[in-house]
Parts: C-alpha cells; sequence; structure tokens
C-alpha cells in the first residue's frame, strides 16, 4: 500500500512537469524568468552585543564579549577592566542584513542576529545599537531592537535540555533603520538601452523575449547578446519614462523553453523528470535479489554432573529470495510519460526508478541531462 501510495505521488508529480511543454504553449511573464541589470540589493554585515539574557549569555571564554562591553561602557564613561567583567546577560553577535535597491534614507529593513561566542540562547535579549557596514567600509544602516527567535532552549537538572527551533539566531523585524542610499543605475544613459538578465540561462528564451519585446514595441528595439542577456533600446517616447517602459515589458507574456533534465536526490529518493526528456528504443528488466544471513545463538547445556561445559553454539541460516524480473519494451518516439506507466505496471519503488533511470541514461536512452544531488 506504501509503495502504491509513493507511486502515485510520483505520477502526479510528473504529470505536472509534463505539462510544462512546447506542445502545451504555457507561458509566463518576462518579469517572472529575468532580472534587470544594475537593479541589485546590497549585503550589510555588523557586530554588535545583545543584552538582557537571563544568564545565557557568553562565558568568560569569548573574550571578545568582555573587551567588546568594556569598550562600550568606556565610551559611557564607565571605567571597567575587561579581565574582571563576570557579565553572562550579554553576547556577542554578528547583525546581517540586506539593502533593498531603491531604497532611501529613513526606511526600515529586517536584520538576522547571530550568535558568535558561547551564548546558549538570545531569547528574551536586546540588540544594542549596531552600525552596519558594506564592503565598501561605509556604514548604511544601523540596528537595534528586542529579539524574536521563534523558539527556545530550556535546561533541567542532571543535563536535560528541551529545545525548539533555533535559539541563537534571532530576527528583528524592521530592525535597521537605512542611513545612507545606494544609487541604483540600470539604464546605459550614453546608449539609451537596459539589459535583462535570463534567472535560467538559455539561447532559445532569450531569443523568444527579443522577439515577444519587439512585437510589442515594434522594429528592433530588443537584441540577445548571448544566453543570459537581451539588450533593450529605450523609444523616444520613453526616454523620460524607463520605468513605465520596464513595467510594460515586464508584463509581456512569454514561452520559456524547458530544458530536458532529470533531477535525482539519492538521499531522499526524490526524482524530478522534466517534460521536454525523451526515451529512445530500450529494453529495460527490473527485478530483485534479496539475500538473508541471519545467526540464533543457542546454549549447549551438558548432563548433571558431567565433565563437560556450557557452550553457546552459534546457528547461521542463508535464504535467497529473487523477484521475477519482468522485461518492458519502450519503442521509439516515446515520452517519459510512456516510461512512467511502463514502471508504474512493476511496481518499482522511488529509489528502484532511480537505479533505472542511471542505466538507461549509460545505455545511451535517455535524451536529456541527468543530475545527481
Amino acid at each position: 500500500m506504501k509503495i502504491k501510495k509513493s507511486l502515485a505521488l510520483f505520477c502526479l508529480v510528473l504529470t505536472v512537469f509534463l505539462a510544462v511543454s512546447p506542445a502545451g504553449g504555457e507561458t509566463v511573464r518576462i518579469k517572472d524568468i529575468t532580472e534587470v541589470e544594475g537593479v541589485r540589493g546590497n549585503q550589510l554585515v555588523g557586530y554588535g552585543l545583545v543584552v538582557g539574557l537571563a544568564g545565557s549569555g557568553d562565558s568568560r571564554n569569548s573574550l571578545f564579549t568582555n573587551q567588546a562591553l568594556a569598550n562600550m561602557l568606556e565610551k559611557m564613561g564607565i571605567a571597567v577592566d575587561s579581565q574582571a567583567v563576570r557579565a553572562r546577560n550579554v553576547a556577542s553577535v554578528i547583525v546581517t542584513a540586506e539593502l533593498p535597491p531603491f531604497v532611501q534614507s529613513g526606511e526600515e529593513i529586517d536584520v538576522t542576529v547571530s550568535s558568535l561566542g558561547d551564548a546558549k540562547t538570545l531569547q528574551g535579549g536586546v540588540l544594542l545599537l549596531t552600525p552596519l557596514k558594506a564592503v565598501d567600509g561605509k556604514v548604511y544602516a544601523v540596528a537595534q531592537g528586542p529579539l524574536s527567535i521563534g523558539g527556545f532552549n530550556v535546561g533541567g537538572g542532571g543535563g536535560n535540555v528541551v529545545q525548539q527551533n533555533h535559539p541563537t539566531v534571532g530576527m528583528i523585524p524592521g530592525g535597521g533603520i537605512v542611513e545612507r542610499t545606494v544609487e541604483t543605475n540600470f539604464v546605459d544613459e550614453v546608449r539609451g538601452v537596459f539589459t535583462l538578465l535570463l534567472r535560467e540561462p538559455d539561447f532559445v528564451t532569450a531569443s523568444r523575449i527579443a522577439r515577444a519585446i519587439n512585437e510589442e514595441l515594434g522594429g528592433g528595439k530588443a537584441r540577445v547578446l548571448d544566453a543570459n542577456r537581451v539588450e533593450v533600446s529605450i523609444p523616444e517616447h520613453y526616454q523620460n519614462q524607463v520605468s513605465r517602459l520596464i513595467a510594460l515589458v515586464g508584463e509581456i507574456p512569454v514561452e520559456p523553453d524547458v530544458p530536458a533534465r532529470v533531477v535525482i536526490n539519492e538521499r531522499t529518493g526524490t526524482v524530478v523528470i522534466g517534460g521536454n526528456v525523451r526515451i529512445l528504443p530500450v529494453a529495460v528488466s527490473h527485478g530483485n535479489l534479496t539475500v538473508t544471513v541471519r545467526t540464533e545463538y543457542q546454549v549447549s547445556q551438558p548432563p548433571p554432573f558431567s565433565p563437560g561445559e556450557t557452550v553457546v553454539v552459534p546457528q547461521r541460516e542463508v535464504r535467497v529470495e529473487e523477484e521475477p524480473a519482468r522485461l518492458f519494451k519502450v519503442e521509439s518516439g516515446n515520452t517519459i510519460d510512456d516510461l512512467v506507466k511502463a514502471l508504474n505496471a512493476l511496481g518499482v519503488t522511488p529509489r528502484d526508478l532511480i537505479a533505472i533511470l542511471q542505466a538507461i541514461k549509460k545505455a545511451g536512452a535517455l535524451q536529456g541531462e541527468l543530475i545527481i544531488e
């Protein structure tokens, strides 16, 4: 029953993927498969302190925490020796965030706070004012506020611990305030063009995008640079309305090309097959050979008052079971759907299907890319 359910679910997933084929004519918006060159975020990082922990902060072994705490207190006019600090309510953290494109000063962004020392949990902590810097070393945002970890870590006597989620990483929604903006340049002012970047580079898809844009705007406004880039010339009446033009282009429907690809995850037994995968004529035989070796230990007891000794005697049993192998043939021109139906008739499990697909690929009958994760 479990095998039948797995196969039924597998066939359902395959049916969804088989629907995305050239014959189906499925279309998506250009904005869903491309990005505008130059429109990107920027990573920010900073070092900070989380206070207010209930004795679950860094220990004395985290020397950088003691030093950072002493430096902070010194800036506030309190002179302390970093070697004498015994605070367990403080933890060193690394604060990370992404500065979105087009963001302006004063806007709020989400930040992630991760423990740097040996703190047990950040539950209930508050992040102190932390500057966030980019790769150029300049401060672009500051973060502060109470953490939300979405879990807990409770310890009991005898080393018993109850933990939910990951208590040493938390978030502060809207905890960062943008202090400096980054100029976003997505238009070549000299040439009057902008470029679309494909999330999945493909020459066929790029050509279809350029053709769809030319049909919408008229003339040769779009041209393919390579499998990843499509350059669009800005019409004269859109020179001062580039954002409107990009919005218009993003809504144009296009039919992306789906590569013939089979993805296999042997750890989980997951198999995903693209709808464009084709099978050449091939014959497949499937059968399982099971060898079972079992050892039972029996005690040999000598008669009373005899000179013999009690010994353990192993009794080994070897059993071989072989399922009857059935042969089926995939004819020329058959699709992956026909193969799945044939394998379903054999009653194979997803893990058996992985071995069969690998063998078909080695035989040269699987016309597509086989990816093993």
